[in-house]
């Protein structure tokens, strides 16, 4: 069993910056990619970003790409997102995931084995 726990959500303005944590306990595979989703309210849950243990390879949505940055420190076991530049539409509950299986960026929810509780990221115009 895997646990997710994110931390690093608050309020912040338009043009700011905030970095999202999210440790990893139990049986973790090296192999796994982990990924940060976002749900605003009444939409659905999106990937935003998505990182690969093993390789360290990347992948970003498209509108934050040039402002959001994700990485992995494997020896303390988390996975961050570094945000920058803001917007008040990026205000949404982040969660981090994780899945044993399948392509680097996979945005179907279902294929994701593991959830944090999410943690909640407000911009203020």
């Amino acid at each position: 069993q895997v646990q997710l726990v994110e931390s690093g959500g608050g309020l912040v303005q338009a043009g700011g910056s905030l970095r999202l944590s999210c440790a990893v306990s139990g049986r973790a595979n090296s192999r796994y990619s982990t990924a940060w989703f976002r749900q605003a309210p009444g939409k659905e849950r999106d990937l935003v970003a998505a990182i690969k243990w093993d390789t360290g390879s990347t992948y970003y949505q498209d509108n934050v790409k040039g402002r959001f940055t994700i990485d992995s420190d494997n020896a303390a076991n988390t996975v961050s997102l570094q945000m920058n530049s803001l917007r008040p539409e990026d205000t949404a509950v982040y969660y981090c995931a994780a899945a044993r299986y399948g392509p680097l960026g996979r945005r179907d929810v279902g294929g994701y084995d593991y959830w944090g509780q999410g943690t909640q990221v407000t911009v203020s115009s």
